[in-house]
């Protein structure tokens, strides 16, 4: 059981801390939250939670707006006060957590880009009664972090079917480009990538929070081996970057990434960039806030506690982005 008496002066310190702690661009935060609010969706008339969503994403990652956006509407439907915060340094996203557990939240909702470094702080949660599940980044840890359930894909799969496509349509070289380092997620993928693929691939690793850098980067590398004919980059962002690195250098390579953005969009249909994998994050939101209104309200586990639900992964190309370009443009896929 919650405890009966909260500080009142704990929890807006705590609040202010996680709010100060930031978002990943302008279209997350106020605007997500009013279009949660401004939709269709009913609201319950269960009592009022607070719950946290913390990230590991940087600072201009759309990505991770899109997860926002799906739990600002879960947190609308839920009758829920949703705190998002953020941190690239898994340090931060401890101390976040930390916040969270400080303010007494109902629950909490992480990505685990790196899971051995917010083992402690996801423990004292626990310890702290507070229900934790994780999304996105970490399907391998999370049953030995007690987490509640987990939202994402299997990127070890995921990396796998990218390498297939690539066999399919006649690649030879790539270089997977990895924009966080150490983040388990990433690597898995181009693991998975090099594991299916029966041409060549190697990593390149990139300061993901520098973007001039990330494409002065790809595109020496591409100078430097004119064999390479496919960049697989791990992010909408950093695909939309690597177009212009591929330009830079004068290359033929063609680009396919993980994940999508409404930019990327544009980058399908006119065929700058050939496919990309998407995992739904909007999905991963609203399912991860979701699960712990549900736990709470029915004692409901989604997966069992046992099992991963997947979102992902599904290929988006020139063929089928009529299908969903409208929802991207929207920020929900």
């Amino acid at each position: 059981m919650k405890r009966a008496h909260r500080s009142a002066l704990a929890a807006l310190v705590a609040a202010g801390a996680l709010l100060a702690a930031g978002c990943s661009s302008d279209s997350g935060g106020k605007a997500a939250q009013d279009r949660a609010e401004e939709g269709e969706v009913g609201q319950a008339d269960t009592p009022r939670m607070t719950v946290a969503l913390i990230t590991h994403g940087a600072p201009g990652d759309t990505f991770w707006d899109t997860v926002r956006e799906g739990a600002e509407t879960a947190a609308h439907k839920s009758n829920a006060e949703l705190i998002y915060s953020s941190d690239p340094s898994v340090s931060g996203q401890a101390n976040l957590i930390q916040n969270a557990i400080d303010q007494d939240v109902d629950g909490i909702a992480v990505s685990l880009a790196n899971p051995e470094g917010l083992s402690g702080a996801i423990a004292q949660a626990r310890e702290a009664g507070i229900p934790v599940v994780g999304l996105n980044s970490g399907m391998d840890a999370w049953r030995d972090l007690d987490l509640l359930s987990f939202f994402g894909q299997d990127e070890i799969v995921s990396g796998r079917a990218f390498g297939e496509r690539l066999d399919e349509i006649g690649a030879e070289h790539t270089v997977c480009v990895i924009h966080e380092q150490g983040n388990v997620g990433h690597e898995a993928r181009c693991a998975g990538v090099a594991e299916a693929f029966d041409g060549e691939t190697e990593v390149l690793y990139v300061e993901g929070a520098d973007m001039p850098s990330v494409r002065s980067t790809i595109e020496a590398k591409l100078r430097q081996d004119d064999s390479i004919d496919y960049v697989v980059a791990l992010g909408a962002p950093f695909a939309l970057t690597a177009v212009d690195s591929v330009a830079d250098a004068g290359s033929d390579a063609e680009i396919a990434t993980f994940d999508l953005n409404t930019e990327l969009v544009t980058s399908i249909e006119e065929g700058d960039i050939q496919f990309a994998v998407d995992q739904q994050p909007y999905l991963q939101g609203y399912l991860a806030i979701d699960c712990l209104w549900l736990y709470h309200t029915n004692g409901n586990f989604s997966g069992g506690g046992e099992q991963p639900v997947l979102t992902g992964p599904a290929f988006v190309d020139g063929e089928n982005i009529d299908t969903i370009a409208d929802f991207a443009r929207n920020g929900t896929r």
